[in-house]
């Protein structure tokens, strides 16, 4: 073609040598793949061609787990293939974890728009010293790091979280609500301790404490209480100083670089994240004496109700509700110090919440009226200037651990419900 310049030898032995070797670079793929005609779609499903998957399980895993919890911080590679990964994470700094619905489609359709409810908890990692002695440790880090949780959620960064929790008794558990559907919730949490504050006793020394974050999730059952039980998983931590944790991934890193290639093998492969693997959901185990340790605690009611057992723990929040009220006699009058010949003594009694949510509280102040649940169709709080706040159960954990109330009671006019105020 007139004005293009023809190409010099020099150039035509270029191109012919990197013809040559694309050439045998395909020649050696087709040889790795066997004989046959050479298909587009299975070269790009060769190693070189592939990106390191996020640390999900192989696909068989992957079909079992309704949910995935991934999170954001390296594991470390000095730990053998059969045992548990480990991640060290910084004391007080946030980590992301990822919730990730892996339902099949139908029961992902089918539970669309419905909210599943989460509980993390921060607990030892060697399940022995969970029910031992070794709870002691645990009491002892609560007074002496008064207003100091153990495990938090940093509510700043997190992405969609509804009524998030973190129970002022039970320093090492918190809780939200979370819509599997959505694809974006993400929670970012800090644990506030670390492993140097418990020690582990072990033939010629101590060693530091490794801790198990678990999350079980529940989905809401017919009464509206999220005690249906779906999924679990946990991983191994362990926590330092932000220097200090820094300082363990990088030795562990320097160990493994003097391992030869045939003793790496043995060990897994460091992860840029950190994958929940699937356990068993928590248990509360009864303690048999009084050195009960809220800090360490599932937050389902294991608390018997007053009328029935003896309390062998404090409740999370206890109530008293006046709903009745007697007129004092002359003689009563002068006990009490009033010549008021209208005075009334307030007759108050005792409730106590461990859920502190309006379902329980509905059904204990049916209990004390002598009257069903479901009469029950609304609950307000007296409010400023005589307003009615609805009852929610984030008010309910804004009250104080010892509230006082007025309960009154409205009968509707067309039915047998009722509506309640607290003043």
């Amino acid at each position: 073609m007139a004005g293009v310049p023809k190409p010099s030898q020099a150039d035509e032995e270029i191109e012919s040598g990197l013809v040559q070797d694309f050439e045998a670079a395909l020649s050696g793929i087709g040889q790795e793949m066997g004989a046959g005609a050479l298909n587009m779609s299975d070269v790009l499903e060769l190693p070189m061609f592939k990106q390191e998957e996020s640390g999900l399980p192989p696909d068989d895993a992957n079909k079992s787990m309704p949910f995935h919890y991934v999170l954001c911080a390296a594991t470390s590679p000095a730990v053998k293939l059969q045992d548990e990964t480990l991640t060290y994470l910084k004391q007080g700094q946030s980590y992301e974890i990822r919730m990730l619905d892996n339902r099949k489609a139908g029961e992902a359709a089918e539970a669309s728009g419905r909210l599943v409810k989460s509980m993390f908890r921060l607990l030892f990692h060697d399940r022995g010293l969970q029910y031992s002695e070794q709870q002691q440790q645990l009491e002892n880090w609560k007074w002496n790091r008064p207003g100091d949780r153990i495990l938090d959620i940093d509510l700043a960064m997190s992405v969609g979280l509804t009524d998030p929790w973190a129970n002022p008794t039970q320093l090492n558990t918190v809780e939200f609500q979370w819509d599997p559907a959505a694809k974006s919730t993400s929670v970012f949490i800090q644990v506030h301790c670390n492993s140097t504050e418990f020690p582990v006793k072990q033939p010629g020394g101590e060693k530091d404490v490794a801790f198990r974050l678990q999350i079980d999730t529940f989905k809401e059952n017919e009464n509206g209480e999220y005690t249906e039980y779906l999924h679990s998983g946990s991983c191994q931590l362990k926590v330092y100083k932000p220097d200090e944790a820094e300082e363990k991934q990088k030795m562990d890193c320097e160990k493994m670089e003097k391992k030869s290639p045939r003793e790496k093998e043995e060990y897994r492969p460091s992860r840029e994240t950190t994958l929940f693997t699937e356990c068993a959901p928590w248990v509360e185990m009864p303690y048999a004496n009084n050195s009960h340790s809220p800090g360490f605690n599932s937050s389902h009611s294991s608390f018997s109700t007053g009328e029935e057992n003896d309390r062998l723990v404090r409740p999370t929040m206890t109530i008293y509700l006046c709903h009745e009220s007697l007129q004092l006699n002359e003689q009563q009058q002068q006990k009490y110090e009033t010549v008021d010949s209208n005075a009334v003594l307030f007759v108050y009694r005792a409730i106590y919440l461990d859920e502190l949510t309006t379902v329980e509280l509905t059904e204990k102040i049916a209990q004390l009226l002598g009257i069903s649940p479901s009469q029950i169709t609304q609950m307000y709080k007296l409010g400023p200037k005589g307003i009615h706040v609805l009852i929610s159960n984030q008010m309910i954990r804004n009250f104080e651990e010892e509230a006082c109330f007025l309960l009154n009671k409205t009968k509707a006019e067309t039915n047998d419900n009722y509506y309640i105020v607290l003043e």
